[in-house]
């Protein structure tokens, strides 16, 4: 059976996914055979498997990390929010159906068997199993129902790693406090803490780190510098939404609506240095882009009725009269069409049916049964802009509860205007480069003056790039002593 170690956090975002994906990189580059763990996560950007099971993507990023393929069994639960007291729950890659938070709460223990199913499977294979936990392991309002912190701890007999975020302030706060809220053998289980995003002369904390050591009765084994890595967030705290991107050469507006999942299949855009990729809220946001993105939605009725009354709906069709590109990918694309119905209330929105914007010449309607498989192929008949993606192949995956028409392709629509059920679609080779090369031409600029890239070999050098910061933070020998059971 594998070794393992956990990381967990005095907060959601104090940097437990990136952390344990620069591990997960590290034991690769050390000849370890490794795979991540989560045993449940609450988020919307979501991936579907070779399989066609769904699965978190922060255990995807960490997959990626290990250099193995993703796997439902990394992400045994998986929570995607449809209301603000209730989520769909997917367990080893399947939906069991949509439950009130309460209730998930009372039940989920009794999905314990299939989380150390799937853990156990993936301890025979590996030499170390990396394991995320969630929030807080302090949420003593939680504790009791307890499976994804020291409750898994305890079950997978994992030694703990306690990380706390500097860059939010009160470290040594997050750190004393969360173990002090612990049990007794809880705070045994901790074998270390770890001051995360760093920015600034270590020599400083110091003397509150040795405080610290004597207050939690571990030793501090790192010091994490703030990291500038282009990998995936897990969900909508990621600072991509906050930055302030000017607007550049070439402007990609991407729409930030309420319930966006699956933002970072916009990411490549972001990688040339002269497109700027903003992520708007307002028409006094939107300007006048030269691309607009809808990305995808947990809930595409209820977004819907929040783009048409923010005015953003009526401003998407002003540019798109004049010609400017629309692209929508799920649910961005199932609000192009002439109308979205949901007669069963799949999605709980409480609205059953809904004029589109009518861009596009196609129905929606919401049905029980998800669509989840990968896909791949080339593109054939795209008109319009886009007729340059013909001939280039693309791969990527959908996951949706609609149905759009008899038959969808991977890009649907022609003249400025198009869409498509493909999550990760932007990602194959050539593929983005197809639709900024299509929209310098309509703007008049040399597409070679954005800059182009090696998308695999870019995202290998970010791995290397997070493994090199988290290997410098931290004490790797101590690390391995933990891994190894001699602390």
């Amino acid at each position: 059976m594998a070794k393992n170690i956990m990381i967990q956090g005095t907060m959601s975002n104090a940097g437990k996914s990136l952390l344990a994906a620069g591990l997960c990189r590290i034991f690769k580059q050390d000849g370890y055979r490794v795979a991540p763990f989560k045993s449940q996560n609450m988020a919307l950007n979501s991936f579907i498997t070779k399989a066609g099971g769904e699965m978190g993507r922060a255990q995807v990023v960490q997959a990626e990390a290990a250099g193995i393929a993703p796997d439902v069994r990394m992400n045994p639960i998986l929570l995607k929010p449809t209301t603000d007291v209730g989520s769909q729950v997917i367990v080893n890659g399947v939906v069991q159906g949509n439950m009130r938070a309460m209730e998930y709460y009372k039940r989920k223990r009794e999905y314990i068997p299939a989380v150390m199913e799937a853990y156990n499977s993936l301890a025979a294979e590996y030499d170390i199993i990396v394991i995320e936990g969630a929030g807080s392991p302090a949420e003593i309002n939680l504790k009791q129902e307890d499976i994804v912190n020291m409750g898994f701890a305890k079950l997978a007999d994992a030694p703990v790693l306690l990380v706390g975020d500097i860059d939010r302030g009160g470290v040594f706060a997050q750190l004393y406090g969360t173990v002090a809220l612990l049990e007794e053998d809880e705070r045994r289980r901790i074998k270390g803490t770890v001051v995360n995003k760093f920015r600034g002369d270590r020599a400083i904390l110091e003397p509150g780190l040795k405080i610290l050591e004597e207050l939690c009765g571990v030793p501090v084994v790192g010091v994490v510098p703030y990291t500038y890595t282009d990998i995936d967030d897990e969900d909508s705290l990621t600072e991509r939404f906050r930055r302030d991107s000017a607007r550049k050469l070439i402007d990609v507006a991407v729409v930030r609506l309420p319930r966006i999942s699956n933002f970072t299949d916009f990411s490549p855009f972001e990688r040339y240095e002269n497109v700027s990729l903003r992520y708007v809220i307002s028409t006094a946001e939107l300007h006048e882009p030269d691309l607009i993105l809808l990305p995808g939605t947990k809930s595409t009725i209820a977004d819907l009725i929040w783009l048409r009354e923010s005015g953003l709906e009526t401003r998407i069709l002003q540019e798109a009269s004049r010609g400017t590109p629309v692209f929508g990918v799920c649910g961005g694309f199932q609000m192009l069409g002439k109308r979205v119905s949901d007669p069963r209330q799949v999605e709980a929105a409480g609205v059953t049916e809904l004029c589109g914007m009518g861009l596009l010449d196609f129905e929606t309607v919401f049905e029980g049964n998800k669509v989840q498989t990968q896909t791949s192929g080339v593109f054939e008949g795209v008109e319009g802009l886009l007729s340059g993606l013909n001939g280039l192949r693309y791969e990527g995956y959908e996951i949706h509860m609609g149905r759009s028409g008899e038959k969808t392709c991977p890009v649907n629509g022609g003249g400025s205007v198009y869409g498509s059920y493909v999550h990760g679609i932007f990602d194959a080779p050539g593929v983005t480069d197809a639709v900024l090369r299509a929209v310098c031409d309509r703007k008049g600029v040399d597409f070679a003056s954005l800059g182009a890239f090696d998308a695999l070999q870019y995202k290998e050098r970010q791995y290397d790039l997070l493994a090199d910061a988290v290997r410098g933070g931290l004490d790797m020998n101590y690390i391995y002593q933990i891994v190894n059971r001699e602390v």
